[in-house]
């Protein structure tokens, strides 16, 4: 469906070097619709929060998670920061849905309907 939203985890880590032959290792949770958008988000932050570009850098795993049980219906709590005409607002929503991911995708479709 389109805006249906997957759930992916990214590690990756700065290219090995002699200065520094055993480079940290960076994970990343991420919702989006498909792994190379999950790997272009992973590589948007290393650059800004590690200083690491994707040139000097590598990606070790890229998984979708699967939930243990999306037969069963949980509440999930968002915490979300969007920015407005009148500022930066900072809110919590609840949302009761199968999946953390299915989650996430309300919470797109209410807050793109809302804001």
């Amino acid at each position: 469906a389109i805006g249906s939203f997957k759930e992916y985890v990214v590690v990756g880590r700065r290219l090995p070097s002699e200065k520094e032959p055993k480079p940290k290792l960076y994970r990343i949770r991420v919702f989006t619709p498909n792994e190379p958008i999950a790997k272009s988000k992973f590589w948007y932050y290393m650059s800004r929060l590690c200083n690491v570009k994707r040139a000097n850098g590598e990606v070790v795993s890229c998984n979708e998670v699967k939930d243990k049980s999306p037969t069963q219906v949980k509440n999930y709590g968002v915490w979300i920061r969007y920015d407005s005409r009148s500022g930066h607002h900072n809110i919590y929503k609840e949302y009761r849905e199968l999946t953390r991911a299915s989650a996430i995708s309300a919470c797109y479709q209410d807050m793109a309907g809302r804001h």
